[in-house]
């Protein structure tokens, strides 16, 4: 495509925005990259904001195509399983795929977003400015309504605007308000809260390799490893009702809750009542919005088109994808408003798939996990990957480790494949059976790119 004489503005220098940066400027792109907040390399993290993530295979590919995991390597800590933690019982590790590979990492938000500032930076083409709040945009006009540091409004000439500025888009708001868009949030009535695991000496006090859950059917905890051998644990809990976040609103019935239902974790935490009083109740959503560009003025990207709740761990590895596939697409060539076009029409199935897929996998971790039937079932959607590697993969497979495979395909052959589970389950048929054979040769079509 002609490179615009204008620079590309990108609101939002959080994940996907700093990345975006670096793959426009390696293609010959002015980039101004406009942040409300502080340099995040020369202040603490932002309150609130979810301390650590998970990278899977979609993070790591536009990772590497940014020419920036040599950097992020050294941030990451693999967790090959969910180790669950039942009352009463030893924890037991359930792996998430099969293969040495197969594995997600943890990785410090800060810690990341450091790294692709400083890669941003590094190009000449890359101008990074802190401390500019979007308050507004005129698309028609190509007008960009900002204010700095020192609380002055002003305008700039935005030819083009891609907005990565999170779930609470500016951008987006700001159109939504002069009706040029569309936008809906989806509530779970589950909110959730951050607290902390310290180290003992210098050394984690749970397994560093796995991501730790304590699944108690209508909630749950979980914990992440850092780097320095702690763990980040959240705690996701009903807004409301008997068992919830308004339950607790006294120290006593605190201690007293995680003591009934964590009491393997109480021990570990031993600022859980001050930091359960002072860490902030965070909410949890879906964001939808219609449409994604305006022409060729305006593009949402990442969490400002489809922010998702947090529980397939693909938050940040979609909005990675989106940054990979608007770069695929620039090697096409064409104009701005044809290309936001494409963008938006192959993204939107994918990104609704994963919003879906993200809501289930909150149940799987909370309750189903729990299952004998489902345990049973996953040992068996292995032993068929392994008989039929070209046509069975599991979903969550699918999702976090092949990223050759769009999450609306995940989400259909993930459908079908649960149903022959159940089929075969139900029958005690094992994997080796004639039945198996028959049933995912006859629902299965070879996965076209198999073996990528």
């Amino acid at each position: 495509m002609t490179r615009p004489r204008e620079p590309v503005k990108i609101v939002g220098a959080g994940l996907a925005g700093a990345l975006l940066a670096v793959l426009l400027a390696r293609r010959g792109i002015r980039v101004q990259l406009l942040e409300r907040r502080p340099d995040p390399r020369q202040v603490k993290p932002e309150s609130g904001r979810s301390i650590n993530l998970a990278l899977a295979s979609r993070g790591l590919r536009a990772l590497e195509a940014a020419g920036v995991i040599g950097s992020v390597r050294p941030l990451l800590i693999p967790m090959r399983g969910r180790m669950v933690h039942e009352p009463g019982a030893a924890p037991a590790l359930l792996p998430y795929g099969q293969r040495e590979h197969e594995v997600i990492y943890s990785v410090g938000r800060a810690d990341l977003n450091r790294v692709l500032i400083e890669a941003a930076t590094a190009h000449p083409g890359v101008e990074v400015r802190f401390g500019a709040t979007c308050t507004g945009i005129d698309p028609a006009g190509g007008r960009l309504h900002l204010r700095g540091a020192d609380g002055a409004e002003r305008e700039e000439e935005a030819a083009v605007v891609i907005a990565c500025d999170g779930a609470g888009s500016a951008v987006r708001t700001a159109l939504v308000r002069a009706q040029r868009m569309e936008m809906r949030e989806d509530w779970l009535d589950h909110d959730y809260k951050e607290l902390t695991i310290p180290a003992r000496d210098g050394r984690p006090v749970l397994e560093p390799h796995a991501l730790h859950v304590w699944p108690r059917g209508g909630f749950m905890l979980i914990a992440l490893p850092n780097t320095d051998g702690t763990f980040t644990a959240t705690l996701f809990l009903p807004r409301t009702g008997p068992v919830s976040f308004a339950a607790l609103g006294a120290p006593t019935a605190v201690a007293a809750f995680f003591a009934r239902e964590f009491a393997d974790a109480v021990p570990l935490m031993p600022a859980l009542a001050q930091e359960f009083a002072q860490h902030p109740q965070g909410q949890l959503g879906t964001v939808h919005a219609s449409p994604w560009h305006l022409g060729g003025r305006v593009l949402l990207l990442g969490d400002a088109a489809h922010a998702i709740v947090p529980f397939h761990g693909q938050g940040m590895n979609a909005a990675f994808e989106d940054c990979t596939v608007l770069d695929a697409l620039l090697a096409d060539g064409g104009d701005w408003s044809t290309l936001f076009m494409r963008f938006s029409a192959l993204r939107r199935p994918d990104t609704e798939a994963i919003a879906q897929m993200a809501v289930e996998n909150y149940t799987e971790m909370r309750d189903t996990v729990r299952d004998p039937g489902f345990v049973r079932r996953k040992a068996l959607a292995m032993a068929l990957e392994r008989r039929f590697p070209e046509r069975f993969i599991p979903r969550y497979s699918m999702v976090m480790f092949h990223p050759e495979i769009g999450y609306a395909e995940a989400l259909r052959r993930g459908t079908v494949q649960a149903q022959i589970l159940a089929e075969l389950d139900g029958a005690h048929e094992s994997a080796d059976s004639h039945s198996a054979a028959r049933l995912v040769t006859e629902r299965l079509s070879p996965l076209r790119h198999y073996g990528s």
